[in-house]
């Protein structure tokens, strides 16, 4: 669901296509599983009475709305985000409903950088910095998966367009 094929321009080629790292699910997964488990625990404790089948379709209907969301609308939030790098500009986008986003010419990148701490290289995710003419000035981005190999492929690419000695054609 990244960049759709006919919004490159003829010479445009795609080099990488990836969402924020999959650790920014962990949380959402947990939240889903204690929300099944709380339901479920309340649903079988539950005393038998007259009442009983309501009352234990009124907490599985909240536990069905609780997992919706915070694990499910999470989800979909993580799905529909993508970054998409070519050889002529860096593209991210999101939204469910409604889209947005920010494409960055690579002619205009002025700095490149990553950071990750020790947990963060072991889960191979980081902060990706991207600084740019313009009003928009400084993107930074979390959670990239493989940052140090986007910030190489990202800087290779500028520095291809740049012919390697800083001035742009």
């Amino acid at each position: 669901m990244g960049l759709p094929k006919n919004s490159l321009t003829e010479d445009e080629r795609i080099i990488l296509e990836f969402h924020p790292h999959w650790s920014t699910l962990v949380s959402t997964i947990f939240w889903a599983i204690v929300s099944v488990v709380v339901a479920g625990v309340i649903i079988f404790f539950i005393p038998d009475g007259g009442s009983q089948t309501l009352i234990r379709l009124i907490v599985a209907a909240v536990g069905v709305l609780a997992i919706i969301v915070v694990g499910f609308l999470p989800f979909l939030r993580w799905v529909t985000t993508t970054y998409t790098l070519t050889n002529r500009r860096f593209v991210m986008r999101h939204g469910i409903l409604s889209r947005s986003g920010r494409d960055i010419p690579l002619t205009r990148v002025n700095d490149v950088s990553f950071e990750h701490s020790l947990i963060e290289r072991i889960f191979g995710t980081g902060t990706l910095s991207v600084e740019s003419g313009g009003e928009h000035g400084q993107l930074v981005l979390k959670k990239i998966p493989r940052v140090e190999y986007t910030q190489n492929q990202l800087y290779r690419l500028v520095e291809e367009l740049t012919d390697g000695d800083g001035v742009r054609p």
